[in-house]
Formats: structure tokens, C-alpha cells, sequence
């Protein structure tokens, strides 16, 4: 009997997060998950086997080597780790398999060499991983909480920092403060909290900040607010923290004021619209809005001088950082226990940018803010 249904995904589980989760091993070497009519088979490197099978989430774990071809297995790992499953899925009478969006090349080429089709589904590996558990909640809590910490701390310190002749800032030992070193200190304080920043920090201000993704470089300066973006993942758990918060050296001007106010009531407005069965694009909406009323227009994809609007409310996280779906124009259905960052902001060129961003977790009956820091200007 042919069977039912037959799902594969391929790769490396280190990399990628939705094959991860289904191994419970991030795997280095070339490994595939595949399910056959509820069956669920894990085909890794001989050497990575017992550690599969003491994950428990598989039923079967087996490796190349039991699967050669009629030619024999390459010496290369990961195509013969595509052969294998290939000639796996061969012995089993399978001749269509589903596949997720992930799926290497490589795989789809020896399938289609042993004359097995792919059916493509978007949905797979996306909608399971939207909605979090209750452990997966914790873990995403205790990044966020680690996230926090160290952004106390960075921004106390350029809050209290001393300041020279130019109103450049410096440290209490006389050094520069500058985008990359406070980076630097945020890499050593998740460090040693067991967390690693493989996608940089965001430490910027004016007039840099206008492009809001901008890392950020060169001296800090009084008087001008900085965004300070931590984005750390937790290697205990894989999961990631996102935080936002913007500070200001000194008075802020009325300008950066009133922008920081529009900012914290758009804040407001998204996260009280998050809920489960709403749309990402209601949630959006009540953020743009509550902006557009305060006074902002929006400039998406176009830098400008004066503050605007230059991006979506927020995004999906979880074992990667950036999950779906977006909190944007035309999002989709919000999932029970789904996470998300809400980040409104505004950015121009001469006045600077202000972001403040939480993450917040869509329930039944409501949002659930796993953020506690100040959404202040002044941490001195």
C-alpha cells in the first residue's frame, strides 16, 4: 500500500529553526525529518543518532549509510545525506512528498532523479511554529527579561555619561562613547548571560536614524535622542529577545518630546488591539493611525529631514527573530499564544528618531506585555 501522506524537510537543523524543532538537536551536519503517515523519521549522521533519539521527538532515527544507492553514497555529507533520503523515500513507495518553503535544492534534485515529485505547501512549518506553547512563552519571557536587563544598563549609562567641549559623551574613565562601543558592552553583558547578538545591535541616532535599520556609528551627543535596539538570542533555549528603548543625554527638545509621546500612545493603541482573531493589519492600523492623528505622515522607503512613519508595527517571533507574520497592511488572522513585537517610530534626519518597542503575546482574552522596563527618555 502507496503511503498517504508524506511530508520532508531538509538542511541544517543549526540554521534552520523550523527543522530544529522538529529534531530537538541543532545539528551541524545535513540532516532530514520525514514523516510518513504519522511515522516520524529522523535521517542525521550516524554520529548525531543517540542525540536525536534521546530528544524524543521523532519515532525513528536512522542515517545514510543504511540507505545507499546503487552507486554508493557520495563522500560529500550533504549529498549523501540528499541521496539517502532520496532512496528512503524510494524503498517506502513514495512518489509525491510534500515539502516546506526551507527545502534545499539539492534535495529537490535527487528526488526528482529518483523520480519522486514535490508538492509544495506554504503553510508547513509556519502556522505550527505561530502559536506558542506555554514552555515556548517562558522561554521567550526569560530572553526578553535578559534584554531588558542589559538595556538598563546601557542606557543608564549613556544617560549619566559626562560630556565634552563638542557635546560628544563619554564614559567616567574619559573614553568616547560612540555607537560601536556601547555595542561592544551590550556583546559582553549577553555574554555573559548566556545570549549572543549574531545580528549586531542597533545603537543609532541623528541623522543616521532616519534609515531606522541603520546600526548606527561614530560619536553619541547630548541632547539628541539614541535608539538602543537589543535583539539577543538565548543559546539555553535558541529563543530571542527584541527590545527597544530610546534615550536622551540631557533635555530632550519639545520637537523630540511630542514625538516620543506619539510614539508611546501608538505603542498603546496596537498592543490594546492585539488579540486573538484579529487581523495584523487591524493592529497595524490602530498604530498608524494614532501616529497620522499625532501629526506624522507616512514616508515608507523614503528618508526624510522631518520625523515619519518608515515601517510596520511589528513582527512574529519566537527560534528565529524575525517569524511571520507582520504586524502590516494586509496581515493575516492573529493565532492564540502568538508573539509579536510592537515597535512603532518616527525618524528624520535633524531631529533624530524615537522607537519604543515590547513583546507581547496575542491571547483570548487580550494582550500580554512581557515587557516591565520605562518607556522613558531619562534614565539618569
Amino acid at each position: 500500500m502507496k503511503p498517504k501522506l508524506v511530508q520532508l524537510m531538509a538542511g541544517f537543523a543549526q540554521h534552520n529553526a523550523s527543522l530544529y524543532r522538529r529534531l530537538g538537536q541543532p545539528l551541524g551536519d545535513p540532516a532530514a525529518w520525514i514523516e510518513i503517515d504519522g511515522r516520524r523519521i529522523a535521517l542525521v549522521r550516524d554520529l548525531e543518532m543517540d542525540r536525536v533519539r534521546t530528544s524524543g521527538r521523532v519515532d525513528e532515527v536512522t542515517c545514510p549509510a543504511q540507505h545507499p544507492t546503487s552507486d554508493g553514497l557520495s563522500a560529500d555529507r550533504e549529498t549523501a545525506t540528499a541521496q539517502a533520503v532520496a532512496q528512503f523515500l524510494k524503498n517506502q513507495g513514495v512518489e509525491v512528498v510534500t515539502v516546506d518553503r526551507t527545502l534545499p535544492q539539492i534535495y529537490s534534485w535527487h528526488l526528482a532523479k529518483a523520480e519522486i515529485a514535490t508538492q509544495f505547501d506554504p503553510d508547513m512549518a509556519v502556522i505550527d511554529r505561530r502559536s506558542k506553547s506555554a514552555q515556548e512563552i517562558e522561554a521567550l519571557t526569560a530572553a526578553q527579561r535578559i534584554t531588558e536587563t542589559v538595556m538598563r544598563l546601557l542606557c543608564e549609562k549613556i544617560a549619566s555619561a559626562d560630556v565634552q567641549d563638542d557635546g560628544s559623551l563619554a564614559d567616567k574613565a574619559g573614553q568616547p562613547l560612540t555607537s560601536e562601543s556601547i555595542r561592544y558592552q551590550a556583546a559582553i553583558e549577553f555574554l555573559q548571560r548566556d545570549c549572543t547578538m549574531s545580528h549586531g545591535a542597533i545603537i543609532a541616532t541623528a541623522p543616521q536614524v532616519a534609515d531606522c535599520h541603520h546600526a548606527g556609528s561614530g560619536p553619541l551627543r547630548t541632547g539628541v535622542p539614541i535608539i538602543v535596539d537589543l535583539f539577543p538570542r538565548h543559546e539555553a533555549t535558541r529563543y530571542w529577545g527584541d527590545c527597544t528603548r530610546t534615550v536622551v543625554h540631557g533635555s530632550a527638545s519639545p520637537t523630540v518630546i511630542a514625538m516620543h509621546a506619539a510614539v508611546v500612545k501608538a505603542k498603546l493603541a496596537a498592543t490594546q488591539r492585539l488579540k486573538t482573531g484579529v487581523t495584523a493589519d487591524e493592529v497595524h492600523k490602530a498604530s498608524e493611525s494614532s501616529l497620522v492623528a499625532s501629526g506624522y505622515k507616512s514616508s515608507r522607503g523614503e528618508l526624510t529631514d522631518h520625523p515619519s512613519i518608515q515601517h510596520g508595527t511589528g513582527h512574529g517571533i519566537g527560534l528565529d527573530l524575525h517569524e511571520p507574520i507582520l504586524l502590516d497592511h494586509g496581515g493575516g488572522k492573529v493565532l492564540s499564544n502568538e508573539v509579536f513585537t510592537i515597535e512603532p517610530g518616527l525618524y528624520g534626519r535633524i531631529d533624530g528618531g524615537v522607537r519604543i518597542e515590547d513583546m507581547v503575546v496575542a491571547t483570548d482574552n487580550g494582550p500580554k506585555n512581557l515587557n516591565t522596563l520605562s518607556d522613558s527618555l531619562t534614565w539618569a
